[in-house]
């Protein structure tokens, strides 16, 4: 039961029933690309993208539906083997983490001890932006935050000069919305003489006073993640605030961010922080291992469920005034059918009655592609780092001067070229998936 009131939130036909808006809202998205002289809002939207053309990215989530689902199927095969009758919908979540215990042996809540809060972000996240970077990290106790949870760094480039201030923001609270996010407080500018200030925020759950942070896997992850976005605000080197940073084409700006995920496992740095928070003993290896046996496992669930949203999105961005529906269920069905990833165990990830990425505003409107294109990119920039031979300071400052200080100064492409050498291609992605 609250599987399914959880996948029919905003489209019960209840007083909270927002489907008639999504029919509005796509509906004037028609009309005012037309107006624009677009076939329809996708094309509009992609053309102030990095995105070469629409065509572009329609063809590179239909060459990766059919693998995904695929994989989906194997994985849903052996839950069910797992479960020992057949699988529903709202089994997936339970026996997928049953089997990844059994298979892989890794447990997650076991792993927790090794991931406390304040040694990752010492001896893990600046830890590696001083390997790559060169860059110091000094805490400003002086300097009080706009909450008492939040703290203040000062970062120095390598020569020590001051590069800007970093905050961290980690705990969620009451007044604080959810979600993890980067916001850039003071933008970096030549002209006008400003440093940047930057502020990672997570909703990590407190623990009581005395007691030591540690943290999911996913938190982990999203603490490399959104420290990338920092960066990208940190090291901004452009004459006009409005160019700095993280001020890119959406389906640009998880790039870098995606990027620094890279260094969680990375050999040294994992050595490093991942430390038994009252032993100090590191990770033992044979778990590292079976972390990186386990790196596929789930990822056709999560391909598949990826892109029934990325493709929902583009389909109801696609239509013209007149093709709009009046039944946005029917529609939904009738399109996610039609680019092959309609799988009656994986709904998409957003339904349209719950699609705030789209619907509450205009952020990810024919944009929720972004992520997985800018995983391409990552993906071919983590062989760069590879093959380049990895974490080095060479290696760091290319990514810093190239990628990272440009911001949106020149063709976000153009800079991905100057650092890779050439386009970008899909394979990456598609080995990294499992989807080769």
């Amino acid at each position: 039961r609250l599987f399914e009131a959880s996948i029919s939130r905003g489209s019960d036909g209840g007083g909270l029933d927002v489907l008639d808006l999504a029919r509005s809202m796509a509906s004037l998205r028609a009309e005012k690309a037309a107006l624009l002289g677009f076939a329809n809002y996708a094309e509009l939207v992609v053309d102030r993208q990095t995105a070469p053309d629409f065509g572009a990215v329609q063809a590179m989530l239909n060459r990766l539906a059919p693998a995904a689902v695929r994989n989906a199927d194997a994985e849903a095969a052996a839950l069910a083997q797992s479960a020992g009758h057949p699988l529903e919908a709202w089994d997936w979540a339970f026996y997928s983490a049953k089997v990844r215990r059994e298979k892989y042996a890794v447990d997650e809540q076991a792993l927790r001890p090794y991931f406390e809060l304040d040694r990752v972000l010492q001896d893990g996240v600046f830890f590696a932006a001083t390997s790559l970077y060169g860059i110091t990290f000094h805490e400003r106790r002086d300097l009080a935050g706009y909450h008492s949870d939040v703290r203040v760094w000062e970062v120095r480039d390598q020569d020590g000069s001051g590069l800007g201030l970093f905050l961290g923001d980690y705990y969620t609270r009451e007044s604080k919305r959810g979600g993890a996010w980067m916001n850039s407080l003071v933008e970096q500018s030549d002209l006008l003489g400003t440093l940047p200030v930057v502020v990672n925020n997570l909703n990590i759950s407190k623990p009581p006073a005395g007691e030591p942070t540690l943290l999911t896997l996913d938190e982990l992850r999203t603490t490399f993640h959104e420290f990338g976005h920092a960066l990208h605000g940190l090291f901004s080197k452009v004459t006009y605030p409005r160019f700095a940073g993280t001020a890119v084409p959406r389906d640009f700006v998880e790039y870098p961010s995606q990027v620094n995920e890279m260094w969680i496992l990375w050999p040294e740095v994992l050595a490093n922080y991942a430390r038994h928070h009252v032993t100090g003993e590191p990770l033992p290896r044979e778990v590292v291992a079976r972390l990186d046996d386990a790196r596929l496992w789930g990822e056709g669930f999560g391909t598949t469920e990826y892109l029934g949203a990325a493709l929902l999105d583009l389909a109801w961005h696609t239509l013209d005034v007149a093709a709009v529906p009046d039944d946005a269920l029917a529609f939904e069905e009738k399109a996610l059918a039609a680019a092959g990833v309609a799988h009656a165990l994986i709904p998409p990830r957003y339904r349209t009655g719950y699609f705030q990425h789209i619907f509450a505003g205009d952020g990810y409107a024919a944009g929720y592609y972004s992520y997985i294109w800018s995983e391409v990119l990552d993906a071919e920039t983590v062989d760069w780092f590879t093959e380049q031979g990895g974490m080095t300071l060479a290696n760091g400052q290319r990514f810093r001067r190239e990628l990272l200080a440009r911001g949106n100064s020149r063709d976000p492409l153009e800079s991905f070229r100057a650092l890779r050498g050439r386009d970008a291609k899909l394979e990456p992605l598609l080995k990294r998936r499992g989807l080769d």
